[in-house]
């Protein structure tokens, strides 16, 4: 922890040396995408696509779930995609699963989670249904092309794409190695290299 208050202690240092950069976030944002991933801390949206402060909207739960849509119980995920979407005018979502989920792995290997609750009832509630493979890598594959399926019925997602002013992405991260590969539904969903 100490390396970490070191760095937010001499923080305000490095802002002054850029001081036109940060009055412009001061001012607002108008990111590229809305980037929803897995709360692992081996993932780092802006370390995987060099993204600047200001140009990715982060949305960050266990195993990269993105909940369906319920009115009557609000969520922070489906205010955090209505938000991206009406007020910052976002155009594109990328789910981004990745290798070495322990959220998906404990699906895949059917882990008992009763010491986990908390857990066990989000990837209940969240994810009904088991991957029906044990190949860890192609079910979190599966995992993040069906958080694109749940994204579809989100109100704002659907009047988007039906507009066409949206596009959603399924990407896959490989911690090991740093390879992103997309999902590409005219190649029979297969995923090939970024």
């Amino acid at each position: 922890m100490k390396s970490l208050i070191d760095n937010a202690r001499t923080f305000p240092t490095r802002v002054a040396r850029r001081p036109d950069e940060f009055r412009r976030l001061a001012a607002g944002q108008s990111p590229q995408a809305l980037f929803i991933t897995c709360s692992d801390s081996r993932v780092i949206p802006s370390l995987i696509t060099g993204a600047r402060p200001g140009e990715l909207f982060e949305l960050r739960t266990a195993g990269n779930v993105v909940p369906r849509y319920d009115e009557a119980r609000p969520s922070a995920e489906m205010a955090t995609v209505e938000y991206a979407l009406r007020v910052l005018g976002v155009r594109d979502i990328v789910v981004c699963g990745h290798s070495h989920c322990g959220a998906v792995g404990a699906l895949v290997r059917g882990d008992d989670l009763t010491a986990l609750p908390a857990v066990r009832s989000w990837l209940d509630h969240a994810v009904p249904e088991p991957p029906a493979t044990q190949d860890l890598a192609q079910a979190v594959r599966r995992h993040a092309v069906r958080q694109l399926d749940t994204l579809r019925d989100y109100p704002a997602v659907r009047e988007l794409l039906a507009d066409g002013q949206l596009s959603l992405h399924a990407w896959y991260y490989e911690v090991d190695t740093g390879a992103v590969s997309v999902h590409r539904p005219d190649l029979e969903g297969e995923f090939r290299p970024l």
